[in-house]
């Protein structure tokens, strides 16, 4: 046991002069990044660019004016990413004195060169007409409303239309008091119910039996 006191004593008085030091090293490699990203063309702030620090799930984007603010690393490498521009990057140096850091960023704007379109007029006037005359055009909100109101698109739709909570506990609570009408007795039988065989023969009648 005496020989551990000494041990203990040392790691005592180590321990916590390695974890200031320690400490003291990562406060000082903490940096406050700030700036503005403008356009490379008008030098106008630059909203909602996305500033990401590579290779970690942290970063911010820039304000109205294009200004934004985030703490990094020294050493970190801040990508700047805006759709319709080239993305940038930049690496934070090393060596930099104090715990901030400032930086005015460009962005391009990013050109996209679509493949050639050639337009090519038509052999003939006649065959001009007859194309434009048989060109199908897409309906618009106005012919669309009235497919979807005509009678046969309503009952389709009626038909495939699921039931919400309120229908179906309703019909839960029909189902459940018809069962309950005839609880302890024989439910009656269709056959005996002369409304029953109406519906029939007129159904008879209009031919819904017959094999089409």
């Amino acid at each position: 046991m005496k020989r551990l006191i000494p041990f203990f004593l040392i790691a005592a008085f180590v321990f916590p002069v390695a974890a200031k030091a320690q400490f003291e090293t990562f406060k000082d490699s903490v940096v406050q990044l700030y700036g503005i990203v403008m356009t490379a063309d008008s030098l106008k702030g630059l909203e909602s660019v996305s500033v990401v620090i590579k290779g970690q799930n942290r970063g911010t984007i820039t304000n109205n004016k294009g200004v934004f603010s985030i703490v990094v690393l020294k050493g970190d490498q801040v990508e700047f990413t805006s759709i319709g521009y080239k993305p940038k990057t930049i690496t934070i140096p090393a060596n930099i004195e104090g715990n901030q850091h400032s930086v005015i960023q460009l962005m391009v704007n990013d050109t996209v060169y679509l493949a050639a379109t050639i337009i090519k007029a038509r052999p003939s006037k006649a065959q001009f007409e007859r194309d434009f005359v048989n060109a199908e055009m897409p309906d618009d909100y106005i012919t669309v409303a009235r497919k979807n109101n005509n009678e046969a698109t309503r009952r389709m739709l009626v038909a495939n239309m699921p039931t919400d909570g309120r229908e179906a506990g309703n019909q839960y609570l029909r189902q459940y008091a018809n069962k309950s009408y005839y609880s302890g007795q024989a439910p009656p039988m269709n056959i005996f119910n002369p409304f029953a065989w109406n519906e029939f023969i007129k159904a008879w009648k209009r031919g819904d039996f017959k094999n089409k």
